[in-house]
C-alpha cells in the first residue's frame, strides 16, 4: 500500500461514497458524519478523495459504464470510483507509472477485505482498463468542442454546459468547467485587528483575506475557535463592500444564515468606529447594530454562533419569514420597521461556488432556473419594503447566471415596487476571471 494513501482515510472515503452513490445525500451533511477519531491529515485526505470523486463523477460513471455490464454492490462501486479519481489525479505527474501500479494494487487488496474474491478480481480487471480509458485527451478547444464532449470530460450535466455555452460562449465556458474541476482553495479572514497575522497564513490580493495552505489545520483550528480567524471566500466581500455599512447605523441582513456576511458587516462597522487610531471597542459605544433575519431551522444555530462573535457591535437575531410578516417579528424584538441599509443574499443555484460545493451540479435541475428567479424576485420585493427613504438595498447571489441576477433586478424595476428605487451600481464575479467564488451584487437606493 502506498504511504500516501492512509488506510483510514481511504476506507472512510469509500464508506461515505457508497452512501452517496446509493442515496445522493448532500456532501456537507455526509462529511459531518465522519468519525471524530479521523483527524488531521487523514481527515483531510478523506475529504479530498470524496470531493474528487464527486467532482469527476460524470466522467468516471461514463467510463465505468462502458467497462461493467452489471454494476456491483455500492461499496465495490465506491472502490472503483476512488481508484478512478486517483488515476485522474496521478495523470501527468512524474511518478505516474509507479502511482498507477500502487493504485491498482491498493484497490484490489482493500476490496478483498470489503467484498468477495470475485469482486476483487473484478476491481483488478476494471481498474487496469480504467488506466487506459482515463488517459484520453481533453476535448478540442473553442467552438469545435461540443456540449456533449465537454460535459463528459469535465463531468457536468450536458444541459448545464449547453446553457453556459449559450450564455458565456465557448472559451469562457471551458474556463469555467476547468475552474470547477480544480480542488477549492481555503480562504479565511483575519479578525484580530491589531494583532500580527500568523506567518502560516498566505496573503492574497484581497485585503484582510488569506489563503490557508494544506497541512496547517492543527494551527488554524485554535484560531477559528477563538474567533480570530473566520473561514470565508473573498467573493463574499463584494455584497458587503457595495452595501458600505457605516458606523452607528442599524443594518438588516435578510436571509442571513449561516452569518458570514453578518459578521463581516459587524467587523466593518467596528473598524470604522475605531478609526485610524484603533480605539478599544470595549471602551467605546457600540459601533452600530446588525439584525440577522432568517427562517427557523437547522442553520439558525450557525447564525447565532456567528452573531455572538460580533464584538463591539449590538446584534439581534430575528427568526421570521420575510415573505410573511417580518414587521410583526421586528416589533416583537423592539426593532425598527425600516432600515437605512438592507442586504438580501438570496438562495440560488450556487453556480458560482461549484468549486466548493462539488455536488451542486448533480442536484441542479433545468427547472430550477425558473423556480429560483420567482422566489428571488419575491424576496427582493419583501426586502424592499423594509428599506427606509434614502436607504440602500443590496441584492446579491452566489450565481453567475443572468436569470438569477440581471433579469431578477430588471423584473423588479418593471414592477410598481421598483418605482421608488434606482440602480446605482452592480458587480459580477466570474470565478475564472476573479480567482475566487462567483457572485453578483446590485446596489439599489430608495429615492
Amino acid at each position: 500500500m502506498s504511504p500516501a494513501i492512509p488506510a483510514g482515510a481511504w476506507l472512510a472515503a469509500v464508506n461515505l461514497l457508497a452512501r452517496w452513490l446509493e442515496r445522493r445525500e448532500r456532501l456537507d451533511a455526509l462529511l459531518d458524519t465522519l468519525p471524530a477519531g479521523l483527524a488531521g491529515a487523514e481527515r483531510a485526505r478523506c475529504q479530498h478523495l470524496v470531493f474528487g470523486v464527486v467532482r469527476h463523477f460524470g466522467r468516471l460513471e461514463s467510463e465505468l459504464g462502458r467497462l461493467i455490464v452489471h454494476p456491483p454492490r455500492f461499496s465495490t462501486r465506491a472502490v472503483l470510483f476512488v481508484a478512478g479519481f486517483e488515476l485522474i489525479e496521478a495523470k501527468g505527474t512524474p511518478e505516474a507509472d509507479g502511482l498507477t501500479a500502487k493504485i491498482v494494487h491498493h484497490a484490489v487488496e482493500q476490496t478483498k477485505t470489503l467484498a468477495s474474491p470475485a469482486e476483487a478480481r473484478l476491481v483488478n480487471a476494471v481498474v487496469r482498463k480504467l488506466v487506459v480509458a482515463l488517459a484520453g485527451p481533453a476535448p478540442a478547444t473553442g467552438k469545435a468542442a461540443t456540449a456533449a464532449a465537454l460535459a463528459d470530460y469535465f463531468s457536468h450535466p450536458e444541459w448545464l454546459v449547453t446553457r453556459w455555452l449559450r450564455e458565456f460562449g465557448a472559451d469562457a465556458t471551458r474556463s469555467l468547467l476547468e475552474w470547477n474541476q480544480q480542488p477549492a482553495k481555503v480562504y479565511a479572514r483575519w479578525r484580530a485587528t491589531g494583532e500580527e497575522v500568523p506567518a502560516m497564513l498566505k496573503p492574497t490580493q484581497w485585503a484582510g483575506f488569506f489563503e490557508v495552505e494544506s497541512g496547517k489545520w492543527t494551527k488554524v483550528e485554535p484560531l477559528l475557535k477563538s474567533g480570530k480567524l473566520y473561514l470565508q471566500d473573498p467573493g463574499t466581500r463584494l455584497a458587503v463592500e457595495m452595501l458600505a455599512p457605516r458606523a452607528g447605523e442599524t443594518v438588516l441582513d435578510v436571509c442571513a444564515a449561516p452569518g458570514g456576511k453578518s459578521l463581516l458587516i459587524a467587523d466593518t462597522m467596528k473598524a470604522l468606529a475605531a478609526g485610524p487610531a484603533g480605539i478599544d471597542a470595549a471602551a467605546a459605544a457600540p459601533a452600530g447594530k446588525v439584525v440577522g433575519m432568517d427562517l427557523p431551522g437547522a442553520r439558525i444555530d450557525r447564525l447565532k454562533e456567528n452573531l455572538a462573535r460580533a464584538n463591539g457591535v449590538d446584534v439581534a437575531l430575528v427568526q421570521a419569514d420575510v415573505l410573511a410578516e417580518p414587521v410583526m417579528a421586528l416589533r416583537e424584538h423592539a426593532l425598527p420597521e425600516s432600515f437605512s441599509a438592507v442586504l438580501i443574499d438570496v438562495p440560488c443555484s450556487n453556480t458560482g461556488v461549484m468549486r466548493h460545493r462539488a455536488d451542486v451540479k448533480w442536484r441542479l435541475q433545468e427547472g430550477d432556473f425558473k423556480k429560483h428567479p420567482k422566489q428571488q424576485l419575491a424576496l427582493l420585493h419583501a426586502a424592499a419594503r423594509l428599506v427606509a427613504p434614502g436607504g440602500r438595498l443590496v441584492y446579491s447571489t452566489c450565481s453567475i447566471d443572468a436569470a438569477e441576477n440581471e433579469r431578477v433586478v430588471t423584473e423588479f424595476f418593471n414592477s410598481r415596487a421598483g418605482g421608488p428605487f434606482k440602480l446605482e451600481t452592480s458587480v459580477q464575479s466570474f470565478p475564472w476571471v476573479t480567482g475566487h467564488d462567483g457572485a453578483a451584487a446590485f446596489l439599489l437606493r430608495r429615492n
